[in-house]
């Protein structure tokens, strides 16, 4: 009987490769950082890396269904200003309940991807052209609905302060209020719960809809048809798979993480800003390809997503530390990520 070939071991699996590469950068960036500047490790600092990866990461995670399935997004970043929009419009203008607000801003993107999806599907247009009609449409809806200013959320603090709030700090107060204060050995790792307090609510969300993605893309049926029409579309649609349902459920579901997102940022900045959002795609792409996520479709993954998400965050976090310009910052971000999608290539060789 002929001898079969030991399977490879799942850490040297290709795939994984540019994953590890991605993690080992990111040390790499905190080490550098930390010791370029005495303020990167300081609490408020690192507060500010995780609420910016908040943002961005939530945009990834949907455009990461996209990428895999051989698609492109760009319009997550102005569906996400557009979903704040109108989660102001519901809650400031019409003076609807808070949880009213945020379900209309999650709709609003959710709608959007799925204008995405059939466009995309039904209409065959090229997704770069769609969604690239669609960053424009949302844009100038978010201007219009807006009146062209900032919309605050003056009159519901609320909305900020659960959002900005942090609950781990505040745990961390009543486990030190129930300890005897009179034993240190108790009391030591938490006599200072402001160092907690940076890991704002919002971040937990973005680990809260992390985990969601990483479920439905590993053990959901979506998940299954993400990869396979990502690696052979056709292929998929000769084994009797409804494509087009399933590829515009993957924009839906894109469109459901920008309106997430934009819930996010408007209760981050107590206001919807109209004129945000251009930009965000780029970034929430940049940290998807630097996870290890394929531009040819077929590969992918959340965590390495999350990994490129806090790759972006800490680079540009450190260089405007280390008063670099911001043009500057600018071509180094595009410099990784050129790197990340040669690496991908060589790989895949």
């Amino acid at each position: 009987m002929e001898a079969k070939t030991a399977p490879r071991s799942s850490l040297l699996r290709p795939e994984r490769i540019q994953r590890f590469l991605a993690f080992g950068g990111l040390i790499a960036l905190i080490v550098v950082f930390s010791l370029a500047s005495q303020y990167f490790l300081k609490p408020d600092n690192i507060g500010g890396i995780f609420l910016a990866t908040a943002v961005n990461g939530v945009l990834a995670l949907g455009v990461t269904f996209v990428i895999i399935n051989g698609g492109i997004d760009l319009s997550v970043g102005t569906v996400m200003t557009f979903s704040a929009v109108m989660t102001a419009q519901f809650i400031t203008i019409w003076q609807m309940p808070v949880p009213v607000g945020i379900l209309a801003g999650l709709l609003t993107g959710a709608l959007c991807g799925l204008a995405n999806g059939l466009m995309v599907t039904k209409m065959k247009v090229p997704p770069f052209v769609a969604t690239l009609g669609m960053l424009y449409i949302t844009k100038g809806l978010s201007l219009v609905v807006s009146q062209l200013k900032p919309i605050y959320f003056n009159d519901t603090p609320i909305f900020n302060q659960v959002a900005m709030g942090s609950v781990l700090g505040d745990l961390a107060r009543v486990v030190i209020g129930v300890f005897d204060p009179s034993n240190p050995m108790v009391l030591e790792p938490l006599a200072n719960p402001t160092i907690v307090d940076p890991i704002k609510n919002i971040v937990l969300v973005f680990f809260g809809a992390a985990i969601i993605a990483a479920f439905i893309l590993g053990k959901t049926i979506l998940g299954r048809y993400t990869f396979a029409m990502g690696s052979n579309v056709e292929a998929t649609r000769l084994s009797g798979v409804n494509v087009d349902r399933w590829q515009t459920a993957i924009y839906t579901l894109c469109g459901l993480f920008a309106g997430l997102a934009g819930v996010i940022i408007g209760a981050r900045l107590n206001s919807a800003q109209p004129a945000l959002g251009a930009g965000y795609e780029l970034d929430a792409i940049a940290a998807a390809v630097i996870g290890g996520t394929s531009l040819s479709g077929g590969e992918g993954s959340i965590l390495g997503t999350v990994i490129g998400a806090f790759v972006i965050s800490v680079l540009a976090n450190g260089l405007r530390i280390l008063s670099v310009p911001q043009e500057w910052q600018i071509v180094v971000t595009g410099t990784i990520l050129v790197l990340a999608v040669y690496l991908d290539r060589r790989r895949k060789k």
